[in-house]
């Protein structure tokens, strides 16, 4: 019987270091050469510091900054570790909030985010990515018309011409991969950069 058993398990074993050792290290170090920024995360820097990531969005509150989508991660609850708390963008919970079009949780929500958004910029529509979540809950991006949006706010709180901060929504603006795939997009925490930089000057 063993001899029947033991070339099968001499392929598991093999199989095993191969597929489950040897070829992750190679497709590793082979990354870490050919892509060495987004190997190590395509983390961003200031003044030396790392403080996010290009691919993982972050909450920014304080008005004088642009909001990103919103974000239906959760984590443990730090007042009872049975029950869990809303955590945004909490990269290791990644999840949308699976609530269906016809939540009257979600949709309370939604009617809520969209008055107070209104209530921001009254002479223009809302966005719907400023009032959905993503299905991952870490969308580093928003659409550029919800940037757009954010121009009056944004402006106001810096005390900056909107044709200013406009301008850098613009600049910021990336297209369509190769022309063709995706939406023209707008990552927060390069755009919140920029603006850093353009209040600084």
């Amino acid at each position: 019987m063993l001899k029947e058993i033991r070339p099968a398990i001499i392929v598991l074993v093999l199989l095993t270091l191969i597929t489950g050792l040897a070829y992750p290290l190679a497709m590793t170090a082979i990354a870490g050469v050919l892509f060495p920024k987004q190997a190590q995360g395509s983390l961003i820097e200031k003044d030396g510091k790392v403080i996010g990531s290009v691919l993982i969005g972050q909450e920014f509150k304080d008005d004088k900054y642009f909001h990103g989508r919103p974000s239906a991660t959760s984590g443990p609850d730090p007042a009872d570790s049975t029950k869990t708390t809303s955590v945004p963008y909490n990269a290791a919970n990644s999840s949308g909030s699976n609530l269906g079009p016809t939540s009257k949780a979600l949709n309370d929500r939604i009617k809520e985010d969209v008055e107070k958004l209104k209530a921001e910029n009254a002479t223009a529509s809302v966005p719907v990515d400023l009032v959905t979540t993503s299905g991952s809950g870490l969308d580093p991006d928003i659409s550029p018309e919800a940037a757009l949006f954010q121009v009056p706010r944004v402006a106001k709180a810096r005390n900056m011409p909107e044709e200013l901060v406009r301008q850098l929504v613009i600049v910021n603006t990336q297209g369509r991969f190769a022309g063709l795939l995706g939406e023209p997009r707008v990552n927060v925490l390069a755009l919140n950069l920029a603006l850093d930089r353009a209040a600084s000057k």
